[in-house]
């Protein structure tokens, strides 16, 4: 199946709980979709976390041929941080593929009610991604909750769900497994249906029995 089949709508909203790799899994479906040939633009939304930014691989999406959407340092900086005024082109222009990739929890994801208007006559899927190793949302009732409190506070419906288990660098296959054990459950619970389990490559060998959407670690630390 290709990234265009298994992720078939027009916008692609990427939220979840504070610290589930939401940026990592936007980047990398950024540049899978421009690779497969779709115009694609990223917009970086998340005012909530400062490590973890789209804007600082500007470069490498720009020569995969994404345009990048980010407020500027300076305003996200700001005790009342801006979106950046292009986020607008992204929702209205038909022939581009827009992945936005909204800030943590329900605080993060409130950027998006401003919006609601324009993405409901628009074709957009909104994508939760589960991640075992998060403390806060390990079970899968806290997870749900967390999903269904997104769900009100921005008045949009989640429609997929997506296994981001990881450890950084030290994600094992034993890792990924677990969190589809927890994103199973999730659906159960929810209703919602499992689109596919992230994965580094390497470790594709030893988890080639479930539905993977492979990715490269990008994002560091800033201690990195």
């Amino acid at each position: 199946m290709t990234v265009m089949e298994r992720f078939p709508h027009r916008l692609t909203l990427v939220t979840g709980h504070y610290g589930v790799g939401k940026t990592e899994f936007s980047v990398n479906l950024a540049l899978a979709l421009a690779e497969e040939g779709a115009a694609v633009s990223l917009a970086d939304l998340d005012i909530v976390n400062p490590y973890f930014r789209s804007r600082e691989h500007r470069a490498l999406l720009e020569e995969a041929g994404v345009r990048l959407i980010a407020t500027p340092q300076a305003l996200a900086d700001a005790d009342v941080p801006a979106l950046p005024a292009e986020l607008v082109s992204v929702l209205e222009d038909r022939g581009v593929r827009g992945v936005l990739d909204i800030g943590g929890d329900p605080s993060g994801a409130r950027v998006l009610a401003r919006y609601r208007p324009k993405i409901l006559n628009e074709d957009y899927r909104l994508l939760y991604l589960v991640n075992a190793a998060r403390p806060e949302v390990r079970t899968a009732e806290k997870s749900a909750a967390c999903l269904r409190d997104i769900e009100a506070v921005t008045g949009l419906r989640c429609t997929g769900l997506v296994n981001n288990t990881h450890l950084c660098s030290r994600t094992g296959p034993e890792d990924v497994r677990e969190g589809a054990v927890l994103a199973e459950e999730v659906s159960r619970i929810t209703g919602i249906p499992l689109i596919c389990h992230v994965a580094e490559r390497r470790l594709w060998k030893q988890l080639e029995d479930l539905p993977l959407f492979p990715v490269e670690l990008r994002m560091k630390k800033p201690w990195e």
